[in-house]
């Protein structure tokens, strides 16, 4: 069954949703938990990993994996099981999806400088999972019609997790549970500050690959459209990620960069490059 909830927990949530929610305070409630996020994850995984070409690259994938896990083991949701995969595509994005499901696109492995750059976006993503923002869309789109899915069991639970789950696989279709709001955006940003210094690497890398897409945006807009479309960067961001990391402690040995990750870019580029002769 794809929900499972106690039912005094659930029909407590219903009495709290009728009762002392307003249709606006539905909007910022997590109505699920993180059993139901992650097999709404799954299933979304599967319908993305379905539609989407997934980068056959071993080693690059093994290298993506593990800067994720490592980012995810300092995150404030290490308990979650995480999943990291890298999209064969030219477009400059990455997304992630409830319950621990994490996309990079390979061209944006190619467009950050350095580790530190690619490793401030997988914990800005990792952030979105550990705020609960997937979950927080799906509660203010589908409000009491997740309640009583969740009430009622039965066949209707299995089809309404599978258009919550459609709608996160929706890539190029508008992506409406994927786009946050300011406050969502900026909670993700610090996450991603926290995630980085306490895996050793330099948080800083988050604010300069957000500069780096701003200059891009302005030369070339389309290369990097659909980031904008889920996840504009803009100077508030910046300035707020800086005042982050000037908060934390002085830690020294911050890594910027790594030659793993040059040496896997290089790996992409040249097959880009095959691919291109061919």
């Amino acid at each position: 069954m794809m929900w499972r909830i106690r039912y005094p927990t659930c029909l407590l949530l219903v009495y709290l949703a009728w009762g002392a929610l307003s249709c606006a305070a539905i909007g910022q409630f997590n109505l699920l938990t993180t059993e139901d996020e992650v097999a709404i994850g799954r299933q979304a995984a599967r319908e993305v990993e379905e539609s989407l070409p997934i980068y056959e690259d071993e080693v690059v994938q093994a290298y993506v994996n593990s800067l994720g896990q490592e980012l995810a083991r300092h995150s404030r949701r290490p308990e979650l099981r995480y999943y990291f995969k890298v999209i064969d595509t030219d477009d400059v994005n990455a997304f992630a999806l409830p319950g621990g499901w994490l996309y990079v696109n390979r061209g944006l492995i190619t467009t950050a400088e350095n580790e530190s750059e690619l490793a401030g976006v997988i914990g800005h993503e990792i952030g979105h999972v550990v705020g609960r923002h997937g979950a927080r869309q799906i509660s203010k789109q589908y409000g009491l019609a997740v309640l009583v899915g969740l009430v009622a069991g039965g066949s209707g639970d299995a089809s309404l997790a599978q258009d919550i789950a459609g709608q996160f696989a929706a890539f190029g279709a508008g992506l409406t549970l994927l786009k946050y709001g300011r406050l969502a955006e900026q909670e993700a940003d610090a996450y991603a500050v926290e995630e980085t210094y306490g895996a050793g690497i330099d948080p800083e890398g988050t604010a300069t690959f957000f500069e780096k897409l701003m200059a891009l945006h302005e030369r070339e807009p389309k290369g990097v459209d659909v980031w904008f479309s889920t996840h504009p960067p803009t100077q508030e961001r910046i300035v707020f990620v800086r005042n982050a990391i000037r908060k934390l402690p002085t830690k020294s040995g911050l890594k910027r960069d790594t030659e793993r990750f040059q040496a896997i870019q290089a790996r992409i580029l040249a097959d880009v490059a095959r691919r291109k002769k061919d």
